[in-house]
């Protein structure tokens, strides 16, 4: 959802033209509120975008999915259960992306 958004008006640039000109770049994402998806190899990476707009977008994710609990859940949730979930539901994909760990050979 979030990359949808930043790439629907984002400028493309390399992970090199970032290294040249981070600073312009980040005078026109805080003045400008230009938006750029940072690619390697033609893959987006990253995006700069505002810092407002990144808290807007970070809001209405967790709208979205506070409305989608509530609907499953048939009922308001508090903070405190949301939050509870939330917890729940990080660690559980933490737990999938790693697997189990093996040990290092030295």
């Amino acid at each position: 959802m979030l990359i949808y958004f930043v790439a629907m008006g984002a400028q493309r640039v390399s992970t090199l033209e970032v290294r040249k000109r981070l600073g312009e770049l980040l005078d026109r994402v805080a003045l400008r509120k230009d938006q750029f998806v940072i690619e390697r190899k033609g893959k987006a990476l990253a995006a700069l975008v505002p810092a407002s707009e990144l808290e807007r977008l970070d809001l209405l994710a967790r709208r979205y999915v506070l409305g989608v609990l509530e609907r499953q859940r048939g009922g308001r949730l508090t903070q405190t259960q949301a939050d509870r979930l939330a917890d729940e539901a990080k660690h559980r994909t933490r737990k999938r992306r790693v697997g189990p760990r093996r040990a290092r050979r030295r």
